[in-house]
């Protein structure tokens, strides 16, 4: 019996050992796995680059002339603080409601951990819960994955290795600027100053509380939106700090009866619009376009508001009027609707307008409107690409060059039709004057002021086509000027920027100024990487240019924007029309002493606006409103002489000095001049009757039909001025 008991006594304790061994080789197996788990994701998490943490895009803050913000660009709508600059109360309430044991763990609030993880196996889900705030911060900085439970381990680990490498203060800073609080905002700073209209160092004890109540669900709670879900949250806030004796209760009865009263601070959104476009281009210039998308960047531009909302507003004034003309046939932009597929047209097929102002001063733009509304076109009709025809607007610069080599204001020219062979390499070319009617012998001067094609070609002519395709290139109006006579009245394209920009040499005594948008770009720390260059050399001879800009400033009393005095203008003016053939586009650029202006109007798609549509009367009623606008800011004198100035008696036929002869003939005539262009020679024409046909053969003119006409002519010109 003894023997049958050892075995059975045997048979147990083996049974024992066995159920022993199972259960450590099951424990073993645990517990390598465990390992294995820790060091996969350990692997893992060391993969992932922590300067990310640290990266928080910011957008990009645009300032006006006057250092005021004017917009945002780029990057998420965060305004990144220090932990000094945040009320401690919200600090408090944070922690109270994300991470009450923040100071005490490594990254994992281990007991919070088990309990979630046994919440999610034995309801089978993955659901949010006690995450710290180092974990938060891993996965809202990284891209570790979506809501599974493998994601769980991988951010523990990458929240391990956070608190290596940053201090607890570090953590929760870089926290409380990355942390999204609903309504577009990020980061604490941002959300105090949309809810409150305040700095978050000025957060009250319930504004403290109901900000850190959002975090966990903020766009539901928002108090723009739910202020009774956004007050629930703040009172379970303020519960949590008065159990955790971080407040009082007497503190926190008043700030639970505090009404939700949001007072939010606008925070400059992105501006939609051509002047924001231009910034955008010349930023993607200057800068990486890593440099941009990190954000934080302090662009300082020299665009003015007030001139820019009087841009927009004048253009939009007027082609509106234009549309409701009786002589306008095409669509208008009220009844324009934007595609179906909601893909914009490449074209609106309503009429179009764009703007430029620009400072002579610095050659900064004050103002750029690309279009009537950049939400239905994106296209930037003040920036494009050389792509609308100049005409009459580019013919100052054919006088100014004419007038280099000698010619002079009073000179003779014929207004008649261009002859076949008369201008070199037009072989039958004759470009007809706008209104179709041609005259005799005019001055010079009447070819600009009248804006004549015939008397402007033959101005041209004594130019040189070298020396205008020279000068078109040279003030960088276009990189492909086609060689013909066709130049002489602007038969190429350029952009309306390039334009204006030309134009703000005559204020400039010749010298061109390069046009910018942006003065100055400085980094997160607000140390400068960009400044403008304010890069200026000469273009024209200065003489020369005070010359047409004379005229110039006799196209708004007397010639083709003579217009504008009747309308009230009288601001000390100058500047000149353009209209292409057929009416397609309508220009106006002109100048004070302070600001150079241009103005566009056409469609994109080239067709005449309406018939015997000016520039006169499509486009200067828009500068002269900016104009008007900008002379407020920008106060203008009287357009004076750079150079010495002379009086000279000199011939209309041959450019000299004149002599009794020529006061003879009537061609004599007195002109103040700048000194470097009074003659140095007496007029050798009326020498003889040889000298006289020869003369009035090199202005196109048969000797036969020139004394009376041109006696009569001149007296009744210089009589008048």
């Amino acid at each position: 019996m003894k023997f049958f008991a050892r075995i059975r006594s045997r048979k147990k304790s083996g049974s024992r050992l066995f159920r022993y061994g199972w259960k450590l080789t099951l424990l073993g197996l645990i517990a390598a796995g465990g390992l294995g788990v820790l060091i996969f994701y350990g692997v893992w998490a060391e993969t992932f680059d922590l300067k990310k943490v640290g990266e928080m895009p910011e957008r990009n803050t645009v300032f006006d002339v006057d250092g005021k913000i004017y917009s945002r660009l780029a990057g998420a709508n965060r305004l990144k603080v220090s932990l000094s600059e945040v009320s401690p109360l919200f600090i408090d309430a944070l922690l109270v409601r994300e991470d009450t044991r923040f100071y005490q763990h490594g990254g994992i609030d281990w007991r919070g951990i088990l309990r979630a993880l046994a919440r999610d196996v034995l309801t089978l889900s993955a659901k949010e819960g006690a995450s710290s705030l180092t974990q938060q911060l891993a996965r809202n900085s990284l891209p570790l994955g979506g809501r599974t439970l493998s994601r769980k381990f991988l951010e523990a680990m990458v929240a391990l290795r956070i608190e290596r490498e940053f201090t607890k203060q570090q953590i929760l800073e870089l926290y409380i600027n990355r942390i999204y609080f609903g309504a577009g905002c990020y980061g604490v700073e941002t959300a105090s100053q949309a809810y409150f209209g305040k700095n978050a160092s000025k957060l009250n004890l319930s504004e403290a509380a109901l900000l850190a109540g959002l975090i966990r669900s903020p766009n539901r709670f928002s108090p723009l939106k739910n202020p009774s879900g956004a007050a629930a949250q703040r009172d379970a806030v303020l519960k949590r700090m008065v159990d955790l004796k971080k407040i009082s209760r007497a503190q926190a009865e008043p700030a639970k009866l505090a009404k939700i009263n949001t007072h939010p601070k606008r925070i400059m959104q992105i501006q939609e619009n051509y002047a924001m476009d231009a910034v955008q281009r010349d930023l993607n210039l200057l800068l990486t376009q890593d440099q941009i998308d990190n954000g934080g960047l302090f662009i300082y531009t020299t665009l003015d508001p007030e001139v820019q909302n009087a841009a927009q507003s004048a253009l939009e004034t007027q082609l509106t009027k234009i549309e409701h003309q009786s002589n306008f046939n095409h669509p208008i932009k009220a009844n324009y609707r934007v595609p179906e597929n909601g893909e914009p047209d490449s074209a609106m097929p309503y009429l179009e307008g764009a703007l430029v102002a620009i400072d002579n001063g610095s050659g900064g733009i004050r103002a750029l409107v690309g279009g009537r509304d950049y939400s239905q076109s994106k296209f930037n009709r003040a920036l494009a690409p050389a792509n609308r025809q100049v005409g009459s607007a580019f013919k100052p610069f054919v006088y100014t060059v004419a007038f280099s080599h000698g010619l002079l204001p009073g000179a003779a020219i014929s207004d008649s039709p261009i002859q076949p062979g008369e201008i070199d390499g037009a072989g039958n070319w004759s470009p007809a004057n706008s209104d179709g009617t041609y005259g005799g012998i005019e001055p010079c001067s009447y070819g600009l002021i009248q804006s004549r094609n015939t008397m402007s070609v033959r101005v041209g002519q004594f130019a040189g086509l070298d020396a205008v395709q020279q000068i078109a290139t040279t003030l960088n109006l276009s990189q492909n000027i086609p060689r013909g006579p066709a130049i002489y009245i602007g038969s190429f394209e350029t952009n309306l920027r390039d334009l204006s920009a030309a134009y703000a040499v005559f204020p400039n005594a010749g010298v061109r100024k390069q046009s910018y948008i942006i003065e100055r770009i400085d980094d997160q720390e607000h140390h400068p990487i960009y400044r403008a260059a304010h890069i200026s050399a000469p273009a024209l001879d200065p003489s020369a240019a005070w010359m047409t800009s004379q005229l110039m400033e006799e196209v708004l009393t007397r010639g083709t924007a003579a217009s504008a005095r009747a309308l009230g203008f009288k601001l000390p003016a100058a500047g000149k029309t353009g209209t292409t053939n057929d009416y397609k586009d309508a220009w106006f650029v002109g100048y004070t002493s302070t600001v150079t202006c241009g103005v566009w109007v056409g469609f994109d798609q080239p067709v005449t606006i309406i018939p015997r549509g000016y520039g006169a009367a499509l486009a200067l009623p828009v500068w002269m409103q900016v104009m008007n606008k900008a002379a407020q800011r920008y106060p203008p004198q009287p357009l004076q002489p750079t150079v010495p100035i002379q009086r000279a008696m000199v011939c209309a036929l041959s450019n000299h000095l004149a002599t009794t002869g020529c006061q003879g003939a009537g061609t004599a005539y007195e002109i103040d001049l700048p000194a470097d262009k009074i003659p140095a020679t007496a007029c050798e024409i009326h020498g003889g009757d040889q000298m006289l046909a020869n003369g009035m053969r090199d202005f196109g003119q048969k000797a036969a039909s020139f004394p009376g006409k041109l006696i009569n002519s001149f007296r009744k010109f210089f009589g008048r001025r």
